[in-house]
């Protein structure tokens, strides 16, 4: 039944995507001749009509290449609109280059660029409304997919509570089939039985989630799952070290699974990054000088000790690098070893004000032009606390595969300053693993609007000079603004 609404679901995505390519088309044409030159000659409408029937067949192989007519139950709206306008990109290229090869002077290239924004609009907004509509159909019992367990462990529990949790997955669980009979739900059959549950219960898919001490029964259910025409999916024992976009090699018939698959090893990954970062780092630059100038002044005014603070930072490759930094501190001989907390008495008091606002961060605009950093990473770290957290923290490690960066995703979700190690690993690994560039321009635009404020407080010191009275002296005073 699922795969029947599924084919169904695909025609009705394919069919609408079409529709809103007329639309498209249409909506170019009107903003172009009639919106934005309402006085120029164009040619009539029916030409860019017959033009889209030609498109039709091309945006439907491509959308197709990129699977976007296949399920997306699981799938997260990002990846479906990364591969959208991946589509998209390809076929408006492709039509201007067919304009500029056949030299068809009837089509405006204008109209074509209109549609490509139009029609990329439409086809999001259509996707993310189907998506809302099927979730919570699903939430409702609607369009369930029905599955059956094999296995009754921790890997058959793990794998239970997320489609308990997740409703909006749509899964029904009919199941389990095991040996033991400890696991939640109805106990349908042994292994050796599971060609008679499959022949008796009609279920979309089995999800063979088997312990290690079970592996040896493997065989026998792939072949039952194969010999009824059951789809089976098989969840890893060792699914917990295995990352969610795996890389798969092959020596041989062996596949080999790469546990910590890093994007940014890819050197087409790489090298949009590093343009994003020269490109980044200039404008930003330009535009904070006026900032750095007057925050120069006034550390040289307000202080004994350099402007710059340089500091020793474990980068890319546990290479060590200099990273600068705004002097927000008092010269002290903890410098290198220190860690800094909310309230801490090292800060002078425009030092305190500049971390506050990050104002301090803005000289790694120059590490990030020298190559040492990115402008989005993992943040760097000083050599004595990377030799110690590496040793407690696991996957700490991890984080030195990529170029360390003035911000990253653990800083726009809450995470920096003093705040929990290891939860900001946790989102260093997701960056890692998941990287692409949108990510990185998401995350940029989220620092512009929301990151660059500390959640240290901001801590004035005022010194007042020992009055004498009934020869006591008054101590200086703390206010915590």
């Amino acid at each position: 039944m699922i795969k029947e609404n599924q084919n169904l679901l695909n025609k009705i995505n394919a069919f609408s995507d079409i529709l809103i390519l007329f639309i498209s088309m249409i909506l170019a044409y009107l903003i172009r001749f009639y919106l934005f030159s309402p006085d120029t000659e164009y040619i009539r409408l029916i030409k860019y009509i017959q033009f889209t029937i030609i498109i039709v067949p091309i945006n439907l192989i491509i959308y197709n290449f990129f699977n976007l007519y296949h399920s997306f139950r699981t799938t997260a709206f990002k990846k479906e609109f990364i591969q959208v306008i991946k589509a998209n990109t390809i076929l408006t290229a492709l039509l201007l280059s067919s304009l500029f090869v056949f030299k068809l002077v009837d089509i405006s290239r204008w109209v074509v660029v209109i549609f490509y924004f139009v029609n990329m609009v439409l086809v999001l907004s259509k996707r993310l409304i189907l998506r809302k509509t099927l979730s919570k159909m699903r939430s409702n019992g609607i369009n369930l997919k029905h599955v059956i367990i094999i296995g009754a462990g921790e890997v058959a529990s793990e794998y239970l509570k997320v489609i308990k949790y997740n409703k909006s997955f749509g899964y029904s669980y009919a199941g389990y089939v095991a040996n033991s009979s400890n696991f939640e739900g109805d106990k349908l059959g042994n292994y050796t039985d599971l060609f008679d549950v499959l022949s008796k219960y009609n279920v979309d898919e089995v999800v063979c989630a088997l312990d290690i001490e079970d592996a040896k029964y493997l065989e026998n259910i792939v072949s039952a799952c194969e010999k009824s025409g059951t789809k089976i999916s098989i969840i890893p024992f060792c699914y917990k070290y295995i990352p969610s976009k795996p890389y798969i090699d092959q020596i041989g018939s062996i596949p080999l699974i790469n546990i910590r698959r890093v994007p940014l090893d890819n050197f087409g990954n790489a090298f949009m990054k590093r343009i994003l970062d020269i490109i980044g780092s200039l404008f930003l630059i330009t535009l904070t000088s006026p900032i750095m100038i007057v925050t120069s002044l006034i550390i040289k005014c307000t202080s004994k000790g350099p402007i710059i603070f340089k500091q020793p930072r474990v980068g890319l490759n546990k290479n060590i690098f200099t990273m600068y930094k705004f002097r927000s501190m008092k010269v002290n001989s903890e410098e290198q070893t220190g860690w800094s907390t909310n309230n801490d008495p090292r800060k002078t008091r425009f030092g305190s004000l500049i971390r506050k606002f990050s104002i301090d961060e803005l000289p790694q605009f120059f590490n990030v032009l020298k190559g040492d950093m990115s402008l989005v990473g993992p943040r760097p770290e000083l050599p004595h606390f990377v030799d110690e957290f590496k040793n407690e923290i696991p996957l700490y490690m991890v984080k030195h595969q990529v170029k360390p960066g003035i911000t990253g995703l653990a800083q726009i979700n809450g995470y920096r300053g003093d705040t929990s190690i290891k939860k900001r690993i946790e989102y260093d690994i997701h960056y890692i693993e998941n990287w692409d560039i949108l990510m990185d321009i998401g995350i940029l635009f989220k620092t512009a609007f929301k990151g660059f404020k500390n959640n240290e407080k901001l801590v004035i010191k005022i010194q007042e000079k020992p009055i004498i009275q009934n020869n006591t002296n008054v101590q200086q005073n703390k206010i915590n603004v």
